[in-house]
Order: structure tokens, then sequence, then C-alpha cells
């Protein structure tokens, strides 16, 4: 069987000058680009999750809560919605879209798509992209793919640990793999929240650990 890494939305609008911010976004994705580097080898694939949201219906706000509805964020075809540059996708073997037209907190909702091939439309509503556009019909969503490639092993790094990082690790650990998060590679948006996210994830049997450690 194999190991995957699995890159949680290291995005332009969750690092520094983004639409939702996490402090220190811009550096995870840098350290993530040394120890990809360093430590590829160690992987049989490589993959990463982007948020790609079309009309996500209440997940988007002018009001929002910062619970359940944010602000405008990562929306398909925009730059915001594009990898962070401190980020080398030299590595990686494929993309997972997720939440195009809910919330998509867990990459395992996501489907493999390629985001290069973004059709832009203008519509009434303004930009809007049209999943086909990058996303086939028959596309694999994460689980299947990873089922597809013997992994039976995920570790989990990215942005942001509270919130889809949180969501991926607890739907990996619930499709039965091997679960490992690498606290410092993964980046939260409230200390308090992240320090609730490490104690649910120890409940679920995932492990914890730091870049030393692996």
């Amino acid at each position: 069987m194999a190991e995957a890494l699995i890159i949680v939305d290291v995005q332009n609008d969750f690092c520094e000058g983004g639409a939702l911010a996490v402090t220190g976004g811009a550096q995870i994705a840098a350290d993530l680009s040394e120890f990809l580097e360093d430590r590829h080898g160690e992987y049989s694939t490589i993959v990463a999750t982007q948020d790609w949201h079309i009309d996500p219906g209440e997940h988007f706000s002018d009001a929002p809560d910062f619970v359940k509805s944010w602000p405008v964020h990562c929306a398909a075809g925009t730059p915001g919605a594009e990898l962070h540059d401190n980020l080398d996708t030299d590595y990686l073997e494929a993309r997972f879209l997720k939440g195009l037209y809910d919330d998509g907190y867990s990459g395992f909702e996501g489907r493999q798509g390629d985001p290069e091939r973004v059709g832009i439309l203008e519509g009434e509503k303004g930009i809007k992209v049209e999943p086909e556009d990058v996303i086939a019909s028959d596309a694999p969503d994460l689980n299947s793919w990873l089922q597809e490639h013997d992994v039976d092993t995920v570790t989990i790094v990215g942005l942001a640990t509270d919130q889809c990082v949180r969501a991926t690790a607890l739907d990996a650990a619930e499709n039965d793999y091997a679960v490992r998060v690498i606290t410092d590679l993964t980046a939260g948006v409230s200390q308090e929240k992240v320090t609730e996210t490490y104690q649910e994830l120890r409940e679920a049997d995932v492990e914890l650990l730091t870049r030393d450690e692996t």
C-alpha cells in the first residue's frame, strides 16, 4: 500500500493579502516548498485541494458570522483561488476542486480538475465559471482517486488547521485511512479553535506530529 501527501487549500485568498487571510499562510506555502524539495520521495503521490466556489449559497455573505458564512473568497477562476506563488507545484500529481455549489470544507468533497483550463464567462450575476470547463463529467472524487492509487495512509498539511485541514483529516479517518497531520505545516484561524481541533483529531485517532517527527 502507499502514502499520499494532501496539501489543503494553500491559495492566495487564504494567505496574507487575500480575502480570508490566515496569519502565516504565505510562510506555510514557502515551508511546504522546502519540505517537498527534501521529502517528496517519501510519498507515493502528492495532491492538492482548492476551494473553487461558483455559487456556494449561504457560505458567502455580505454580513458573515465567520462560523457558517464568510466573505467572498476563492471564487472559481479568480486569482484568489489560485495556489500561492510560494508553493512549488512541480510535485503535484492531481488537484481536487471543492465547494462549487456548497461549503466544501473537506478535501474529500472535491473532484479532480484542471483549474488552469478555467473558462470565465460574463453572466447576469457577474463572473461565472462552468464546472465542465475544469472538471470532467467522470472525474473521480478524492477518495476514489486515492483508492485507485492503493493509498492507505494520508499525511495532511495546509490551510486552515481549524477549518479545511480539520474537515479533511476527519473525513480521511472516517474513510478508514491512517491519518497524520503535520502541525507545523499548517496554520489556523483561531488558536482557541486550533486547540479544540487538535483534541478532536486525537479522539478520531489522527496522529499529530511535527516535521522533525515524521
